[in-house]
């Protein structure tokens, strides 16, 4: 029993070789932009801080929602990365989901990806990240 607690205290320790997670987190504006106020929310930290969206859209085509993910690698190792983002409403209700990952990202490097759904959407919809894990390649 006493083994099972140090190795899950070991691995939560968040060590470069052990993933990083920052699980349910604020919410990601859609590509609906507020205007800027003097407010301005704080750059979160941890793999979260390292993953923005950048346009969130629904196909008119295939009523299929995604997300426009921008990674930038601000940890000191090469890293592969796994999002998951949710696709909400204007009320908040989840209508559906999707992932995107990253491999072998380098310190301080940008890479661009896409979180596709395969959910019928045929409203306006919000993107929010909801996990962000990191692991050292």
């Amino acid at each position: 029993m006493i083994v099972l607690i140090v190795a899950i205290m070991a691995s939560s320790s968040g060590g470069d070789d052990e993933p990083d997670r920052n699980p349910t987190s604020p919410a990601t504006p859609s590509s609906t932009r507020a205007t800027p106020t003097s407010e301005e929310p704080q750059e979160e930290s941890g793999p979260r801080g390292d993953v923005k969206v950048t346009a969130c859209e629904v196909d008119p085509s295939t009523n299929w929602a995604h997300a426009n993910l921008l990674i930038t690698n601000r940890s000191s190792k090469a890293s592969d990365y796994l999002v998951q983002v949710e696709f909400v409403d204007a009320s908040g209700t989840r209508l559906g989901e999707a992932s995107a990952a990253a491999n072998n990202v380098a310190p301080e490097q940008k890479v661009d990806t896409k979180a596709q759904g395969l959910d019928q959407i045929t409203t306006k919809v919000t993107c929010r990240i909801t996990d962000v894990t990191r692991f050292a390649s």
